[in-house]
């Protein structure tokens, strides 16, 4: 059992590593969207406020932080909000930004207005 947590502590871990990026745009149903250096729609979600991430734990899983890689630089409309345990996360005019687990491919946009809380970011 013991292995087990900490494997799936490792996996969680790297996979938070993956999430690393800097947000750029792509084309899809929905038109031109924000999304994470691999393709992946970034979302907003309705509950949080300009510079302040309410999405943790259960959230959190379902809905991954795009966290901010090491020498990445806001501009524009993008810049950094700094969540409860200290990881920096990229923002949408302050308004956190996350990828949704139920995206698989690059361009998929399975999350927006999910629960009528979270939306993908148009450009």
């Amino acid at each position: 059992m013991k292995k087990i947590i900490i494997a799936s502590a490792f996996v969680l871990s790297m996979a938070t590593i993956a999430f690393a990026g800097t947000p750029t745009i792509v084309s899809t149903d929905m038109g031109k969207i924000l999304a994470d250096d691999n393709g992946m729609t970034l979302y907003t979600f309705k509950k949080d406020v300009k510079g302040t991430s309410n999405c943790y734990g259960k959230c959190a899983t379902a809905w991954s932080p795009f966290f901010v890689a090491s020498g990445d630089k806001a501009s524009g409309d993008l810049s950094f909000v700094t969540r409860k345990d200290g990881k920096m996360q990229w923002a949408h005019n302050g308004l956190p930004l996350y990828l949704w687990q139920g995206d698989a491919s690059k361009g998929d946009t399975t999350g927006h207005n999910f629960k009528n809380a979270w939306f993908v970011v148009k450009q």
